[in-house]
C-alpha cells in the first residue's frame, strides 16, 4: 500500500493497492458537487502515467484538481520505486 497527501483542509490523502482490476473510491466532502471532476483527474493521470491494475482510495477534503493529480503521481512514484 502507498500513500500520499494527508486529511487536513484543502488537501486529500490518496492510497494505491495492487489489485486484479482498476478500482477508484471516491470519500468527498465536496462529492456531492465535484465527484466527477475527482474521478476524471484520477482517470487522467493513471492513463498518462499507464497505470492499470490498482485500487485507488481518494480522501478528499477539499483539494483542487491540481492537488489531487500531484498527490496521486506522488503515490505512484513511491509504489513504481517498490516494484
Amino acid at each position: 500500500m502507498w500513500q500520499a497527501g494527508s486529511k487536513e483542509s484543502n488537501d486529500c490523502l490518496i492510497t494505491l493497492k495492487k489489485s486484479d482490476k482498476t478500482k477508484i473510491k471516491i470519500d468527498s466532502i465536496v462529492g456531492h458537487l465535484f465527484h466527477n471532476q475527482i474521478l476524471n483527474a484520477v482517470k487522467d493521470t493513471l492513463k498518462s502515467d499507464n497505470i492499470n491494475n490498482v485500487e485507488v482510495l481518494v480522501e478528499d477534503k477539499g483539494a483542487l484538481d491540481y492537488t489531487i493529480r500531484a498527490r496521486l503521481k506522488v503515490a505512484i512514484k513511491r509504489m513504481m520505486k517498490d516494484v
